[in-house]
């Protein structure tokens, strides 16, 4: 009904050979499914080196299970009951990010309104003023970059970059927060927002 041709399976382990044989831009995965749950059928098919999007719509909503969700590989976690116009603009969003998704690229570097962030030697520079990041506020910022424009779930960038999701880590990651925000104030038209009970999100006009 959205113009989005789509493949449906009944549970984990057909959903598994309908992937196998099968080219997709994005996956929408339940958890609690026959033969193979979603967290499984996840993380066979990162096993496989695949890096196609993946969302997690599930009731399972307590904290364990968004972590769970994210450590495996999913993209994003949505819970049930949902608003699907929240899940289209979802896949809108991983499909803007990921083009085509099994043979995009790693980028290297990201425009910032005047900054240019490289990836690999971790340099943000504005006005030929290289500044070296340290790992953790360059893979912060790496992740950021990724979800341009859109937003970075809390829980995945805790769990991909502090490999822990708790008080300490959480008021840690606000403190890198802080710091890219100061390193970025030079253009008014770029910023990091914090987004409600979700993440952040980094913007440019």
């Amino acid at each position: 009904m959205s113009g989005h041709e789509v493949d449906w399976a009944k549970d984990g382990a057909s959903g598994y050979s309908t992937f196998v044989n099968g080219t997709y831009d994005v996956c929408v995965f339940d958890v609690m499914m026959p033969h193979m749950d979603g967290f499984d059928l996840t993380e066979k098919i990162r096993a496989r080196g695949n890096i196609t999007p993946i969302i997690f719509l599930t009731a399972k909503k307590m904290k364990e299970d968004m972590i769970k969700g994210y450590r495996v590989g999913a993209d994003d976690y949505l819970n049930k009951p949902f608003d699907i116009e929240i899940l289209l603009l979802k896949l809108e969003a991983l499909f803007s990010r990921s083009g085509s998704v099994n043979l995009a690229p790693v980028e290297e570097s990201y425009s910032l309104g005047e900054y240019r962030y490289e990836v690999k030697p971790r340099l943000l520079h504005v006005k030929d003023a290289p500044k070296k990041l340290s790992p953790k506020e360059g893979a912060l910022l790496e992740m950021l970059c990724r979800h341009l424009n859109d937003v970075t779930p809390r829980e995945k960038a805790l769990v991909e970059i502090w490999k822990e999701d708790n008080y300490f880590t959480t008021r840690s990651m606000d403190v890198y927060i802080a710091k890219l925000r100061k390193y970025l104030k030079g253009d008014a038209s770029v910023k990091i927002e914090n987004v409600h009970s979700s993440g952040y999100g980094l913007y440019v006009k």
